[in-house]
């Protein structure tokens, strides 16, 4: 045989044999991993007997007789369901990836290492109320019991089995409260504010001039976008919703602003594109019942499964010892709900967004580092990250008072200037009381009990919206928010001289933004501004979202109300909108372009297109290429790569304004010698680039093009769904699907105009509780309740989640125990 040949053989059969490995593998592995949920189980450590019912999406309602064995019980089911997830997240949180993984992960350990998110943890948990430690034991006690019963690790889940083969994975080790407590940072540095912006800006700089770069961040449009709160401000150090700022000249002067920033040369300020989330509640006033309806859909990474997980915790008489009765969506590895209804009350959240992270420039010369003209010894500690098929890796995490160094960890934090390191200042590496905040949420009956629960709400600050079947609606912005001696966060800025430290005290919580029943009769909360600054003085943020959401959700609530009362109905179906807001001003200025060949007829798809993102649409389809080359040919030289657009609502308002100055630097492209392109040119180069990269992915007929066949989401798994290994991602990987939407609709699937059109981040949830009846509440989740690859509830929601159907939240016992179609008893 010729050597090519054999060589291909060789690789054929390696790769046959590898499947067939596979293949027994799971075969073996596969339904022993599949949890017991009928019949009868022994659990030591519970004190009564406990109840699960599922229904056939798998999703379970818990009930027990003492608080303490509700949570055992959780996390029981928890185990029984996702452990490799909770694994993955411990390993993730403590920056231990590498005894799974390998080499490969050792990078992301190193950063984790360094930000110390587990030694927070640690040291958070004794500073905890004693109930929440004794509910985190009870917790651990359920996931330890299940791994009891499961000593193999073949056992528990396909993934340890696979690792295996790969020279990975380990013995898990038994649960612990820090284990839970260690992903609320996660989940905190997920929603981490503006450190990517202060870094782009940073990264920017080494381009462009000051000036425009600014461009590039411009003001929120409080002309044209309402923030949340709309009502009231900080009087007497408290801030109260009755009252009026007293300056009220100065809204002249924000108006004449607001007219100036049209102007390009006089942009300023930053903004927030990123992470997102929807929220909203309406007043009965509004509704078919005459209770309140709320809605939520926080936005995040699309990732299976789901980071959520459904569930009811109830105790089957409510008492003080044991007043949990609660359905929502929880996190597998945390106790309690973070998301959803009790008996009594309802509750949302979206991320605020405050800027909650600052990076310090910092001198440091060996073992020291300069602050206000003296030098202070440098922090150091080691860290022995294990690796698993290699050696033990040691690094040397250094801190200044403002934070640990990352510039060697984070590759885009690099000093600049007089500075030699980067140390990161975040409220999240200071312990914190967000775990007492989850059970207080899970037991409040009333809006002083919620108010009183978000109080101890720490980290990552989010918009609470609230209602209560007794008719009342609400919002509450909670969180430790920082308070700085001088600058506003959008700057890395210099440590040595102290000017921008963080006073010892954050925001005062009673001065943090609060309504309750609007004049309004409704709250829209979609990353917006929280308030004018007119009205409010302490420094949330200059880097909000845009509120291009918030403006469409208060567009179709108000149109809702003038058609009728409002029923859950409707509140999904503006969960599915999909309308694109800058449509309307980007498309005016492309049909005025002159334009020849056959780009023309492609063109024609926007000519009275309304800006809706069906996943049938090829106006759509269309629209969005477009858009993606105008943000890549207008930017892309001038920027360093990180810096890059990627798409959303910041660069709606950044091209807003450039669309009124053709002559704008921006729109030359600086890769062309003896050529200075406009705003015209740009135009047409995207509407003619856009025609060209769709006819060859998707056809020549332009009525043919469907945006589901670009915009489409491939559902993959967390850690091994990018092993490289084509048969490894065949078992844990779904889709894809074709969905509807963009990154700044209201049905906001995102993607990346750098990398094309594929989906980054969605709806990672939905929910609409239905006060006047909590059985009428309807929920869906991205995936599944199940982390097993080839169970029916693995992700068996997604098909209905990418339609935007609902399913049934049931949470009265009658309704429970009716739809269930499995039912576990434990007992002690």
């Amino acid at each position: 045989m010729p050597r090519p040949l054999r060589w291909f053989a060789r690789v054929l059969t390696v790769l046959l044999a590898l499947v067939l490995v596979l293949a027994g593998v799971v075969v073996y592995t596969v339904r022993k991993s599949f949890p017991q949920v009928d019949g009868s189980l022994r659990l030591p450590g519970l004190t009564s007997n406990v109840e699960i019912y599922r229904d056939k999406s798998g999703i379970p309602h818990i009930y027990a007789d003492s608080a303490a064995d509700l949570f055992m019980a959780q996390g029981f089911v928890h185990a029984q369901d996702r452990f490799f997830e909770m694994d993955f997240r411990r390993h993730l949180t403590a920056g231990r990836l590498s005894e799974l993984f390998g080499a490969s992960t050792l990078d992301n350990d190193k950063a984790l290492r360094t930000m110390g998110w587990r030694r927070v943890a640690e040291q958070e948990v004794p500073e905890l109320a004693q109930e929440t430690r004794g509910y985190l034991d009870a917790y651990a006690k359920g996931v330890n019991a299940w791994l009891s019963a499961n000593p193999n690790a073949s056992d528990r889940s396909v993934e340890y089995s696979i690792l295996k083969l790969q020279g990975g994975g380990g013995t898990p080790e038994k649960w612990t409260p820090v284990d839970s407590v260690a992903w609320l940072k996660a989940m905190a540095w997920d929603l981490r504010s503006n450190v990517e912006d202060e870094i782009d800006r940073a990264l920017a700089l080494t381009r462009l001039p000051r000036e425009r770069v600014e461009q590039l961040y411009p003001g929120y449009p409080y002309d044209r976008h309402l923030p949340i709160v709309n009502e009231g401000t900080v009087l007497q150090g408290r801030f109260d919703q009755q009252a009026e700022p007293r300056l009220r000249g100065n809204r002249a002067l924000a108006d004449a602003a607001g007219t100036l920033a049209d102007v390009p040369s006089t942009m300023s300020t930053a903004d927030r594109s990123g992470a997102g989330s929807n929220s909203w509640v309406i007043s009965g006033e509004y509704t078919t019942s005459g209770k309140p309806l709320l809605a939520n859909d926080p936005h995040l990474s699309a990732q299976l499964p789901s980071v959520w997980y459904q569930a009811g915790l109830h105790c089957r008489k409510i008492t003080e010892a044991c007043p949990y009765d609660v359905t929502g969506f929880t996190f597998s590895g945390v106790p309690g709900v973070i998301i959803g209804h009790t008996d009594k009350i309802a509750w949302g959240f979206t991320n605020l967004g405050p800027d909650v992270a600052d990076l310090f420039l910092e001198q440091v010369d060996g073992d020291t580092y300069l602050y206000k003209g003296s030098r202070l010894p440098v922090e150091a500690r080691e860290e022995k990250i294990k690796v698993a098929g290699g050696k033990t890796v040691t690094i040397t995490v250094k801190s200044t008072r403002h934070g640990p160094l990352i510039n060697e960890v984070i590759p885009t934090a690099k000093p600049s200037g007089e500075a030699n390191a980067v140390a990161l200042q975040w409220t999240a590496l200071t312990p914190g009381r967000t775990a007492d905040a989850i059970f207080a949420l899970n037991k409040a009956a009333d809006w002083q009990e919620f108010k009183a629960a978000a109080s101890l709400f720490d980290v990552p600050s989010q918009n609470l919206v609230y209602a209560d079947t007794s008719g009342k609606i609400g919002y509450q912005a909670p969180g430790r928010i920082p308070v700085r001696a001088n600058g506003d966060g959008t700057w890395p800025v210099p440590g040595w001289t102290g000017a921008y430290d963080w006073n010892p005290a954050p925001i005062p919580y009673d001065q943090l933004p609060s309504v309750e029943d609007p004049a309004d009769g409704f709250i829209v909360t979609a990353n917006n501004a929280v308030i004018d600054p007119e009205r409010y003085k302490p420094l949330l943020t200059k880097d909000w979202s845009y509120g291009y959401r918030s403006e469409r959700i208060r567009t179709l609530i108000k149109e809702a109300i003038k058609k009728g009362p409002i029923d859950a109905a409707t509140m999904s179906e503006i969960q599915q909108d999909t309308s694109n807001g800058f449509a309307e001003t980007l498309v005016p200025a492309l049909m005025r372009v002159d334009l020849a060949g056959p780009s023309v007829q492609a063109r024609d798809l926007l000519n009275g297109w309304d800006g809706e993102q069906g996943q049938d649409s090829a106006a759509a389809a269309y629209f969005n290429a477009v858009w993606r080359h105008v943000l890549t040919l207008t930017f892309d030289d001038d920027l360093p790569e990180s810096a890059r657009p990627t798409g959303g609502d910041r660069w709606y308002e950044v091209v807003r304004r450039l669309l009124e100055a053709p002559e704008d630097p921006f729109w030359d492209d600086t890769t062309t010698k003896n050529l200075t392109e406009t705003r015209d040119d740009i135009l047409r180069q995207a509407l003619a680039s856009a025609h060209q990269e769709l006819a060859d992915r998707l056809g020549e007929d332009v009525k043919a093009w469907r945006w589901g066949d670009l915009h489409r989401l491939e559902l993959v798994h967390g850690s091994l769904g990018t092993s490289g290994i084509a048969p490894v991602e065949a078992l844990f990987n779904r889709g894809p699907l074709p969905v509807g939407g963009g990154k700044d609709a209201v049905n906001a699937t995102g993607w990346n105009v750098q990398s094309g059109y594929e989906i980054t981040a969605v709806p990672s949830m939905r929910m609409v509780v239905d006060l006047s009846d909590l059985d009428k509440s309807r929920w869906i989740n991205l995936t599944g309740a199940s982390g097993h690859a080839f169970h029916g509830n693995y992700w068996d929601q997604a098909e209905a989640w990418a339609r935007g159907d609902l399913l049934p939240m049931w949470s009265k016992p009658e309704s429970v125990k009716k739809a269930a179609v499995h039912t576990l008893r434990l007992s002690p």
